[in-house]
């Protein structure tokens, strides 16, 4: 007799076979890449597309080319001029070199979350409060250039750092407020000063106009009388000029006296 082969053998070696197909077989997404490792040294980067690996001789590790976003938690600031603030950002980073990222660096998300920390406390402790109000752009660059410096050995690129929140006890913001209150007094009363000098510039330049032509100020006295005769007080003092009084107090020519009235 011809011996029958047990069928239950093929459909294990089939099963077998079809698992190390699968498992050689990866396709990796436009935006991914893969890590090639052969006996645990490095081979390549590998990908996008369809990619053969080799069982157990060879492990791939996958990267996301696409950026991703750290939510930095708060952290306790003491600026430079004393003043204790809470600050929170946001950074984007994404990966430029898959090997670098893999091999360098344990963990590059907490890594980069960690170092994000530490750089925001040590940047913004070199500023006082009203520079970080006032100039977080500035800060946002000044952060991210250090940042893209220090995770540049691990293939990360920090594209960008933003300062979401900055808190401030409520014992602060009233002193904030009232000094912006004295600011503002401050500048009402620069600004009202100059337009009193300006004014009295314009004052005294139209004295002088007024002193070269004498006619001039007689016009003006008569524009002052004619401005006054419209109100209805009752008792009006006008100052009158020295100089147009002269006509009437300056005594006249005296007469010669006769020899009669010598005797």
């Amino acid at each position: 007799m011809i011996p029958v082969p047990d069928l239950s053998v093929y459909a294990v070696l089939f099963i077998v076979l079809a698992v190390i197909v699968a498992s050689a077989i990866k396709i990796l997404r436009e935006y991914e890449r893969g890590v090639l490792f052969t006996l645990g040294r490095f081979t390549k980067v590998s990908g996008p597309g369809l990619i053969i690996v080799i069982p157990v001789i060879q492990q791939i590790v996958r990267t996301d080319l696409r950026t991703f976003v750290e939510d930095v938690p708060s952290q306790d600031v003491i600026s430079r001029d004393n003043v204790s603030v809470k600050v929170n950002a946001v950074i984007y980073y994404r990966i430029v070199n898959p090997e670098r990222a893999i091999i360098a660096v344990e963990d590059y998300h907490a890594a980069t979350s960690q170092l994000a920390q530490t750089t925001l406390r040590s940047v913004l402790g070199k500023h006082e409060l009203d520079e970080m109000l006032a100039e977080r752009d500035r800060l946002n660059v000044d952060i991210q250039e250090i940042l893209d410096k220090q995770t540049d050995p691990w293939g990360i690129k920090v594209a960008n750092v933003e300062i979401k929140h900055v808190d401030i006890d409520e014992s602060m913001v009233r002193a904030i407020a009232r000094q912006a209150e004295a600011e503002r007094q401050r500048r009402a009363k620069i600004i009202n000063a100059e337009g009193e000098m300006q004014a009295a510039a314009k004052l005294v330049e139209a004295g002088e106009i007024l002193s070269r032509e004498p006619n001039s100020m007689q016009l003006r006295y008569l524009e002052a009388l004619h401005d006054i005769a419209g109100t209805r007080a009752s008792t009006i003092v006008f100052p009158v000029p020295v100089d147009t009084l002269k006509g009437l107090i300056q005594p006249g020519p005296v007469a010669p006296k006769s020899v009669e009235d010598g005797q």
